[in-house]
């Protein structure tokens, strides 16, 4: 059975939008403010190596197919961009009517009962990069395995957050954390 990690660069207040750019945000491209260093650069192609499919919304899933197929020659990020354009790719959306990436698959209808059928067919990690909407709807189901959140030190004051009201309190659990680069706090949670 597949477990749902969902990965996420976060601001201090919760801000997830637009952390590499690629969307029509003033602070687009918020976390090359802030060094990782090689720590968090390995982090991130660990996390990716690790997982064997991506789950993605409609706008994740966008920018994704646009940035990731050109930057197989881009140093220091051609082995992530070799396996996100390689691995298997679901993308939740009752709008997007093709998903031309390769190995791409569009998965709709009842959110719960897909992405029940997503774990039970996935032998290892389905990652969740952005897509708040999925995340939150992945957390109001009780669908998350693991939270990891990469903290920047950074108040962006606007901005779409991870998480917004949900009917429910979810209780979490950390089960590691670290500080890498220039005061980045990566924190990972499990379910209670």
């Amino acid at each position: 059975m597949g477990r749902i990690v969902v990965t996420e660069y976060i601001s201090l207040d919760g801000v997830i939008e637009a952390p590499g750019g690629g969307e029509s945000y003033k602070h687009e491209g918020w976390t090359f403010d802030v060094e990782r260093g090689e720590e968090g650069d390995k982090l991130k192609l660990d996390e990716t190596l690790e997982a064997e499919v991506q789950l993605l919304g409609r706008v994740t899933y966008e920018v994704f197919a646009t940035a990731w197929p050109t930057m197989t020659d881009v140093p220091g990020v051609e082995k992530v961009a070799e396996k996100f354009n390689a691995m298997p790719k679901f993308v939740f959306s009752s709008t997007l009517e093709k998903a031309d990436w390769n190995n791409s698959t569009i998965l709709s209808g009842d959110f719960a009962e897909e992405i029940g059928k997503l774990k039970q067919q996935v032998d290892g990690i389905i990652l969740v990069t952005g897509s708040a909407q999925i995340v939150q709807g992945l957390v109001e189901h009780d669908l998350v395995d693991e939270i990891r959140l990469m903290v920047f030190p950074v108040l962006l004051g606007s901005g779409k957050r991870l998480f917004t009201e949900h009917p429910d309190k979810k209780p979490l659990r950390l089960v590691d954390s670290k500080t890498i680069g220039a005061g980045i706090s990566v924190l990972t949670y499990e379910p209670v």
